[in-house]
């Protein structure tokens, strides 16, 4: 089975960004890039994290999407409170916590109206046992999140650890995004 891809427009559309905030004075770093490619099936990698210093890949792992967004691909989006879907859109990593689900990150949505929720609505990255490959082939999709980009227990302390603190993230998804 061939290794999945990260969607060329995607990564150019995060690598165009971080670009725009680095020129415009935002505090954002410039090590490392995280794309979220919402259009992929749940039961795939769909989450990449790029070390921009070294031209390669971190991670490349499953994410969970919100229960109201779809069953195993995200179709809907949202940034409202109570929605229960996830959202579209540039983030920066902020502070962790440890909450209900261990060691989480928070994410600041940076675009109005489409993400600028995220931080009432509790939209972190945290570790979630119904992301791993025996629950996609068992129920032909991951488990799904309240909106959050779950990842996999095993790996979600060393993602988090390297992402935290002023990561640029793209939630994508093509033709809304």
């Amino acid at each position: 089975m061939q290794a999945p891809t990260i969607n060329p427009q995607a990564l150019q559309m995060a690598l165009n960004a971080l670009g725009r905030l680095k020129a415009s004075g935002q505090s954002v770093r410039s090590d490392v890039l995280m794309v979220i490619d919402y259009s992929k099936r749940s039961t795939e990698p769909r989450l990449w994290v790029f070390d921009l210093n070294r031209a390669g890949v971190l991670f490349q792992e499953l994410v969970a999407h919100g229960r109201n967004s779809g069953d195993d691909r995200a179709v809907r989006f949202s940034n409202e409170p109570g929605s229960l879907m996830s959202s579209l859109g540039l983030f920066l990593t902020g502070d962790t916590y440890i909450g209900k689900h261990g060691l989480s990150l928070r994410l600041q949505g940076l675009q109005k109206g489409v993400n600028d929720n995220s931080l009432e609505r509790a939209i972190v990255i945290h570790a979630a046992d119904y992301v791993s490959e025996s629950v996609a082939q068992r129920a032909g999709r991951i488990g799904r999140s309240w909106g959050c980009p779950a990842v996999r227990p095993a790996i979600s302390r060393k993602l988090i650890e390297t992402v935290r603190g002023g990561v640029l993230m793209l939630a994508y998804y093509p033709g809304k995004v």
